[in-house]
């Protein structure tokens, strides 16, 4: 066997490989000898099967297999003898005919190119100053999201029946709808409550409602939408004949103790400090998320060292394959829609090249600060990532467990996190006191 590097340009680095055909048929003799006795083949008795034999019915598959084994063998023999850290998979490149390979006609020959991980030196976490905005706080938060909570509680009263029903009432009606004077399927409810403006039945429905009484017969002429979920009614058009039994106003509950005990709680304190927890969560979160923003934008100014390009083009290919699912939905700028091609491919090169420098860096410090992530933090991360599918929990565990690409996909957040937290607990922080406002406001960039 033959192992001879051919290019080194940067950080890409290409080996030929060259294997004789005389060397493949002494290791399929040896895997020959080595199946043998375990083979039961009728005709023959167990582990009686002459080595021909096996080799003319199973010769082919088996060179296939040692094939595929000795070129992952030759790949790591020859990253080791050259002491390289790759970065990434091998790309194997076959020269000559296979065919002619594997009946072993021919040598085995082949180009291995491989990206390797940069040499470089991380700056040292502790001489390192990061900025984390916090945020107190106060009665007025806490107010506010209880007066949000008791909004989300309203509850209808009845008015007086000469009342007129305004945006925002609801109305209690049972209805039949009709096309062409025939109704259809779907389109009768009694006792239906009708939320004015809440905009949940098809255009013009609520609309007509506005302005009837108690008692109230009335007819609504409506239009299905074109896009309507039911074929046989999209884009016709309907009359509902109404009958109004109630009309009801909106009514936000007082915040005291019988509403935190309508909650299911103690007290109206209870409901106060639940609250506050809540809040307080919620900036820590962002205080950390903020102090990790500014560690990283150092961490990439501290840093300039050459990139692996195929690491580099993986982040970009699925970066821009994200924005062109976000364009399709029609969720970006106008700017970014405004902008040539070029340009844009050249903006996330560079958040690509970013990701992927920062990527090396976090990993280079947490291997320097020997972090690590535990089984139980993977198998955590594991049953919250199932939880997401009701009722697939198990497909999705069997599919993370048999797929070593998806679990290192779920294990890099998680690591990424655990050096993020020791770098800061190792670093000077100055906390900055902000308003919950400006910790919540998004980063320009």
């Amino acid at each position: 066997m033959e192992v001879t590097q051919t290019k080194a340009e940067g950080l890409s680095r290409t080996f030929e490989v060259k294997v004789t055909a005389s060397e493949l048929q002494a290791k399929l003799a040896q895997r020959i000898e080595e199946i043998r006795p375990q083979m039961k083949l009728k005709g023959f008795r167990p582990g009686k099967v002459p080595a021909a034999h096996v080799r003319k019915m199973y010769g082919r598959d088996l060179m296939g297999e040692m094939i595929d084994k000795l070129i992952n063998e030759t790949n790591q023999k020859a990253l080791e003898d050259s002491a390289l850290r790759p970065a990434g998979q091998p790309a194997v490149k076959m020269d000559g005919d296979i065919e002619k390979v594997v009946k072993g006609e021919a040598d085995l020959a082949y180009q291995m190119n491989i990206d390797i991980m940069p040499e470089f030196t991380p700056v040292d976490a502790s001489s390192m100053t990061i900025t984390r905005p916090v945020a107190e706080v106060t009665d007025e938060q806490i107010d506010g999201s209880l007066k949000r909570i008791a909004e989300q509680n309203i509850k209808y009263e009845p008015r007086a029946e000469t009342a007129k029903a305004k945006d925002g009432d609801a109305v209690v009606i049972d209805f039949v709808g009709k096309i062409d004077g025939v109704p259809f399927e779907g389109g009768a409810a009694e006792q239906q409550s009708v939320v004015l403006g809440s905009n949940r039945f098809i255009p013009g429905f609520e609309e007509q409602l506005v302005g009837v009484k108690t008692g109230e017969e009335k007819e609504l002429n409506v239009s299905f939408p074109e896009d309507y979920q039911a074929e046989t009614l999209a884009g016709k058009a309907a009359v509902f004949e109404v009958k109004v039994h109630e009309v009801r106003a909106p009514k936000t509950p007082d915040i005291d103790e019988e509403f935190a005990k309508g909650l299911g709680l103690e007290s109206l304190e209870q409901l106060r400090g639940l609250v506050k927890d809540q809040l307080t969560a919620e900036q820590a979160n962002a205080s950390r998320s903020k102090a990790k923003r500014d560690l990283l934008d150092k961490l990439d100014v501290a840093h300039n060292f050459d990139l692996p390009p195929g690491m580099v083009n993986m982040e970009f290919d699925q970066i821009w394959q994200q924005l062109q699912r976000e364009m399709d939905a029609g969720r970006v700028t106008d700017e970014e829609k405004s902008k040539p091609e070029d340009e844009l491919k050249a903006e996330y090169r560079k958040i690509a090249e970013r990701r992927v420098r920062l990527g090396l860096v976090l990993a280079e410090m947490g291997r320097i600060s020997d972090v690590r992530i535990t089984e139980q933090e993977v198998n955590q991360a594991l049953i919250r990532e199932a939880r997401q599918y009701p009722g697939q929990e198990r497909e999705v565990m069997q599919f993370f467990q048999k797929n070593t690409n998806a679990m290192a996909q779920l294990r890099a957040p998680i690591y990424e996190d655990k050096v993020v937290d020791h770098i800061l607990s190792v670093a000077t922080v100055e906390e900055v006191t902000v308003s919950r406002e400006e910790l919540f406001k998004e980063d320009d960039a």
